[in-house]
């Protein structure tokens, strides 16, 4: 390995480093002693910018280290590192040149120790319970004999096998199995997404709508079960539509989706008595109900009979309450022809009065006294009407004049603002036409500060510097001395030119020609 800090005695011959190859170096170096390392520590800040990357700080009592991991990487972990939690985090150490420190490049985050997953587990709990996704009221009953049933575990294990079988022994019903991976990374979308696809389903659509979904699998550690702890698992069964039943481990085991569930089971094989009751108990009970509306049925007819029979003893005949309507309406007959008699005539006599008051010189007087009236009030109207058309027109000429003026100023505001316009144009375009130009200089000097450096990192610059490549009779580079005194000539290249020595060789300067890059005895090299 070569020392680059190293003082050499002639510091004429040093190469001169620019600070991109010093960070490339530093780079290689620490890459190469550091290729995979687990760190253990605490999480300090976490940022997580739009680009999906995710960048945190791991420390300890006396230093901190930063890490980074990609957006690839972000989507793969089982868990996410949050601030506080104690971590051991996987990755290689690397280097950022444009900030000049190290930093650890994760790929993978476990937690600490079971007592930093319990941590960061009732946190969790608490910080979704703080939103209501806990809440009993918002929890929905269970349907009591559901016609579909959705089932969301994996279908190799033996969790299917008892739903299927208990539901048989009590009701048979028509189950759809989501599968779905049960522990490790794909767990929680899978879990996450088979519970939206159930209620993404269309009633009466070629796939029947679940009426209940049943989560199950079977007992594990904590790790194992973890998939069932994510917050898109939590908030999936919170925002079903559809009753959920949470059916994940052993009695013992409690995870985070048994909360949002609308109903927890102990087992699998209890989330399916759960979801169904026992067929023949329920025929025995629609049996004893039938017996039981039978006998109420019969026993309020025979009441409502003998009540009916009651109540008609003590009812008169019904020619008793016809008689008296009849014979008042026989009297009533006889009487109306006389009765009708009677209003004619004194209808005709007070008509008769009436005619005899009435002369032809009042109903004269009576027209002309209307006829003034109405021409009365005609040339009131009449000049009404032309009071109001000169009020009207009086204000439409107002109306107008106060229009003129502010029509100019719309007008001229309006040509103010074309006028800025345009020369925001002139200025884009002057500077977009300026662009090109800009852009080619700058490729230019970017262009030629690598050709510089391509100049300063090839052969013929090297030799430049003083430096000559030693070969032996067989074309091959002399690296030591003793190589160099085995070999009967020795061939030295310098920038201008070879020169042969050893027996029988001339010395003659010679046109230059390629060989292998290497560096003379004694000079290490970067490259």
């Amino acid at each position: 390995m070569i020392d680059l800090f190293e003082e050499e005695p002639q510091r004429g011959n040093a190469p001169e480093l620019t600070v991109s190859e010093i960070s490339g170096a530093v780079k290689r170096v620490l890459e190469g002693e550091f290729s995979r390392v687990r760190v253990r520590g605490e999480v300090g800040r976490v940022s997580r910018p739009s680009s999906g990357h995710l960048y945190f700080d791991l420390k300890d009592a006396n230093a901190v280290l930063a890490a980074v991991s990609w957006k690839g990487q972000v989507a793969k972990m089982q868990m996410r590192p949050e601030e506080g939690m104690e971590i051991i985090a996987t990755g290689r150490l690397t280097t950022f040149p444009g900030q000049s420190k190290y930093q650890l490049i994760v790929d993978d985050v476990a937690p600490a120790g079971l007592g930093a997953l319990m941590l960061m587990l009732e946190k969790r709990k608490k910080a979704l319970a703080a939103e209501g996704l806990f809440d009993p009221a918002r929890k929905k009953p269970i349907p009591a004999l559901p016609a579909v049933i959705g089932v969301v575990t994996s279908p190799s294990g033996a969790v299917i096998r008892d739903i299927l079988h208990r539901l048989r022994d009590r009701f048979p019903r028509h189950v759809l199995l989501w599968p779905v991976v049960v522990q490790g990374e794909r767990c929680a979308p899978e879990v996450a997404a088979a519970i939206r696809g159930f209620n993404a389903l269309q009633p009466g659509g070629p796939i029947p709508r679940p009426d209940l979904i049943i989560v199950a699998r079977g007992g594990g550690s904590l790790e194992d079960l973890w998939g069932f702890n994510e917050e898109i698992v939590v908030r999936a069964a919170a925002a079903s539509e559809i009753p959920l039943i949470s059916a994940v481990g052993h009695e013992t085991d409690t995870t985070l989706i048994d909360y949002a569930a609308d109903r927890r089971a102990p087992t699998p094989t209890a989330a399916a008595e759960m979801a169904v009751p026992v067929r023949f108990e329920l025929m025995s009970l629609l049996d004893g109900q039938g017996a039981r509306l039978s006998r109420g049925i019969t026993q309020a007819l025979t009441l409502r009979r003998q009540r009916a029979l009651d109540l008609a003893r003590a009812l008169p005949r019904p020619e008793g309450l016809v008689q008296p309507a009849r014979q008042r309406l026989d009297l009533w007959a006889d009487r109306l022809p006389q009765a009708l008699s009677i209003g004619v005539a004194r209808r005709r006599s007070r008509l008769a009065e009436l005619a005899a008051s009435v002369r032809p010189m009042a109903l004269s007087r009576l027209t002309t006294t209307a006829r003034e009236r109405l021409a009365e009030r005609d040339h009131r109207l009449s000049a009404g009407l032309t009071r109001r058309a000169g009020d009207a027109r009086q204000r439409l000429n107002t109306l107008s004049e106060r229009l003129t003026p502010a029509l100019d100023r719309l007008v001229a505001e309006e040509a103010r603002r074309s006028a800025e316009g345009q020369a925001r144009l002139k200025a884009l375009t002057a500077r977009l036409d300026a662009a090109p130009l800009r852009l080619i200089a700058r490729l230019s000097e970017q262009l030629e500060a690598r050709d510089r450096l391509r100049q300063t990192l090839g052969h013929r610059e090297t030799l430049l510097r003083g430096y000559a490549v030693v070969r032996g009779e067989d074309g091959h580079v002399v690296t030591s001395r003793a190589q160099a005194e085995k070999a009967g000539a020795l061939d030295l290249e310098f920038a201008d030119g070879h020169i042969a020595t050893g027996a029988g060789a001339a010395s003659k300067p010679s046109a230059p020609k390629r060989g292998p890059k290497t560096s003379p005895s004694g000079q290490g090299s970067l490259f």
